[in-house]
């Protein structure tokens, strides 16, 4: 990982440019379409990768069944490439030996933790989990009531929504705070084979179904995280009351908070900009998938709504461990998604520090959660977690549902 890092940061140094130092790849050497793999404890876990260039630049695309994420920073050096991954600190560096890639995935998780997956891509092949066609073995079309257990016997409900045609399988979980995104795979012989990885998150599913319907198996998250589950098929299947919900502990209390932003200068409602306006605001992450939807949501609508007296300030909750690492990764996630409202540093990843941080909240147990301010400063809607549109109906329904409440508080008078 270092030497090919130094290798990377050689090329780039001499002489300001890469072919000072090294043959600038030809596209017939680098572009084309891969059948990339992530090594998890679980197995396998496959998804395509596409190198182009674009104005004379390399980039690269990440391909999770319908979902298409660019990767603009990319660098090239010899027989070396690294992948920065948009709106995260996570990167991929590589070695090119023939029509083969081989390197590994760095993510860098809460408290610093680094975690260093094994990757490879093949190009020319389409990425699947197996390479020849076989008998699905079932269908688990539809929808699904699920139960998630970790490895310290902690719960939770999820809700499972997949489509089938053939063996090839695409869908996603629900859960109480949002959802895992865009998941595809593959049924084969009764056995349920799902991930994704979009840059940020690394997720796989393993599964059976038997006879009886029942669908049983692991999921892992990266190489720490890893849980149990259980679903039958239920057309009704929802999460609930149960989830836990922020709230003001008192509904007149207004809301309050000093936080620095990204240059260093404190920002709280009570500035002027805030004044008589409605405001929205976000507690989110840059590691966060969620966040990362609605931060897509959250910057053309606000570009729409501003002149009509609409605020957004986003309060970040990181998981780095330096002040310098943690402005870092707040830029990557301000620039992927080009935002123009305030990002606060407002504390670490973790659910207690931002319910300490925000004292007049009941708590705080999931990221994103949105919280809309009306022109007098009082409190009126506060939403836990974020279905992306990984979701269809469910995003869309969301949207919606923010947009009108929105609107409504955008007519009134202060």
């Amino acid at each position: 990982m270092r030497t090919l890092l130094r290798r990377l940061l050689l090329a780039l140094l001499c002489g300001g440019a890469l072919t000072a130092c090294h043959k600038s790849p030809t596209q017939a050497e680098w572009t084309g379409t891969y059948r990339a793999a992530l090594q998890l404890p679980g197995g396998e876990l496959p998804f395509g990768l596409e190198i182009s260039r674009e104005n004379e630049a390399t980039v690269a695309w990440l391909v999770n069944g319908s979902e298409r994420v660019k990767v603009p920073e990319v660098t090239v050096a010899g027989d070396d490439i690294l992948l920065r991954m948009p709106g995260f600190e996570h990167r991929i560096t590589a070695r090119r030996m023939g029509p083969q890639l081989r390197g590994e995935l760095l993510l860098l998780k809460a408290k610093g933790t680094r975690q260093q997956i094994p990757f490879t891509a093949q190009r020319d092949q389409a990425p699947r989990y197996f390479p020849d066609e076989a008998t699905p073995g079932g269908d688990i079309s539809g929808r699904w009531a699920a139960t998630f257990t970790d490895d310290e016997g902690t719960t939770y409900i999820a809700v499972g929504e997949f489509k089938q045609q053939g063996s090839i399988v695409s869908g996603t979980f629900l859960t109480p705070s949002g959802d895992y995104r865009y998941l595809n795979g593959e049924m084969r012989d009764g056995r349920l084979y799902l991930g994704t990885f979009n840059g940020g998150h690394v997720f796989l599913f393993h599964a059976s179904l038997d006879a009886a319907g029942l669908l049983q198996g692991e999921y892992w998250s990266g190489l720490a995280s890893h849980e149990r589950f259980t679903a039958y098929r239920d057309a009704d299947a929802s999460l609930g009351t149960t989830t836990a919900v922020t709230a003001m502990k008192s509904p007149l209390q207004p809301l309050g908070f000093a936080f620095p932003d990204l240059a260093g200068s404190i920002v709280s409602l009570g500035d002027p900009r805030f004044r008589g306006k409605v405001v929205v605001v976000t507690l989110a992450g840059s590691w966060c998938p969620n966040c990362h939807d609605e931060a897509a949501f959250l910057e053309p609508y606000y570009r729409e709504h501003k002149a009509a007296g609409l605020e957004v300030v986003s309060l970040m909750f990181e998981q780095l461990e330096t002040v310098d690492e943690t402005r870092g990764a707040v830029q990557r996630f301000r620039d992927r998604y080009a935002i123009t409202y305030p990002l606060l540093l407002a504390g670490i990843s973790d659910r207690v520090d931002a319910a300490t941080k925000l004292p007049q909240l009941n708590g705080v147990y999931a990221y994103p959660t949105t919280i809309l301010i009306d022109r007098k400063g009082q409190v009126r809607h506060i939403h836990t977690g974020f279905s992306g549109p990984a979701t269809g109906q469910h995003y869309t329904d969301l949207t919606n549902d923010l947009d009108q409440r929105i609107r409504v508080l955008l007519t009134e008078k202060t």
